[in-house]
């Protein structure tokens, strides 16, 4: 082989790669050593770019086609080479393929509960999970904050690397959102394009990459505030408390009186006549001596006083119900410590 063969195979005449793994960001040529040439052919097909390096600089930057490396389409590696006369010697420099599709499909989640400050229930924990798309948009950038001078960076590394930072650009973004917590649990995808916005101009800034779509696929809040919301949404059910305890006392007429709530509606109806017959004109109310105090005793009705379970025997309806008509006012009760105390005529102004 003679020396001119030899020359010529010591230097870069084509440069070119080809990318059939379907899992490559960023691959960086091979050079063996060698040095590119003057007028060497790069290539560059579609859906990738070419970023040449020097000296740990970032040079020229070239789109899909074909370049004929020459002095006016290299201009930024002239300066940095110092070139004083232009490119007329080979030279080595890196050169990074950068693939600019979009990657669909990439999983993300919360390892830990994101803290969040809702309206509805003060401090939340919230866990999370999901896909993104994205793709390349800042090549330096990307190379810079992201791949770093790995040879061959794979999607695997990618999602390893970016899996924390994601999860801290999404807390950040769902924080700024003032989101509900409610709202969070119930609009996977109307949330996951709200926070799209907020989420690229970061990521972009960041490291380079623009997301095309964000999807929660899951959202998960502890059982304390999975056990709020069950009771919101059946309060909201219910709808008016009052009309449904009195439904509730109708029912167990209707099945004859038999049971609890068949013995609560009837103390019920008993004490809406006893109520009539004080307030009638002659009657009880209206005699000068009071009447003897009732019996507390098994056969003397209930007592002056009484706890949510014993009113909610008398009116044939749940316990959870009569306090739930107690924080709403809808039934007068006298609340001491953490237990309720409700008197008979509260009990008859309520069904009244």
């Amino acid at each position: 082989m003679g020396l001119m063969d030899f020359i010529k195979g010591e230097l870069i005449e084509i440069i070119e790669w080809t990318d059939d793994s379907r899992d490559t960001l960023s691959y960086r040529f091979p050079d063996d050593d060698k040095e590119i040439k003057r007028g060497a052919q790069l290539i560059v097909r579609e859906s990738q770019v070419a970023q040449f390096v020097y000296l740990g600089q970032f040079g020229d930057l070239f789109a899909p086609g074909k370049h004929t490396l020459t002095t006016d389409n290299i201009p930024i590696l002239t300066t940095l080479k110092g070139w004083k006369y232009g490119f007329e010697t080979p030279f080595k420099a890196d050169v990074y393929y950068l693939v600019t599709r979009l990657f669909a499909g990439n999983k993300w989640g919360t390892s830990n509960p994101v803290m969040m400050r809702d309206n509805d229930f003060g401090i939340v924990r919230l866990r999370a999970f999901g896909t993104y798309d994205f793709r390349i948009v800042e090549p330096q950038r990307f190379l810079k904050e992201v791949a770093g001078t790995d040879q061959h960076f794979r999607l695997d590394e990618f999602t390893d690397a970016m899996r924390s930072r994601i999860v801290s650009v999404f807390s950040d973004a769902l924080a700024s959102s003032k989101v509900p917590a409610l709202d969070v649990a119930a609009r996977y995808t109307e949330l996951g394009d709200a926070l799209l916005p907020l989420i690229n101009p970061v990521i972009r800034e960041k490291y380079g990459i623009e997301m095309s779509s964000f999807i929660l696929e899951n959202v998960s809040v502890p059982p304390e505030v999975e056990a709020a919301i069950d009771k919101r949404s059946s309060m909201a059910a219910v709808g008016n408390l009052n009309d449904y305890i009195k439904y509730q006392m109708a029912q167990g007429l209707e099945k004859g009186g038999s049971g609890v709530g068949g013995l609560g509606a009837e103390l019920a109806v008993g004490a809406s006549i006893a109520q009539q017959m004080l307030n009638q004109p002659g009657g009880i109310a209206s005699q000068s001596t009071p009447p003897a105090a009732p019996s507390t005793g098994a056969a003397g009705g209930l007592p002056e006083l009484v706890g949510p379970a014993e009113a909610a025997t008398a009116l044939g309806v749940p316990e959870s119900d009569v306090i739930a008509s107690l924080e709403s006012g809808d039934l007068k009760g006298k609340k001491i410590g953490t237990q309720w105390r409700i008197t008979k005529s509260a009990l008859r102004d309520f069904l009244g």
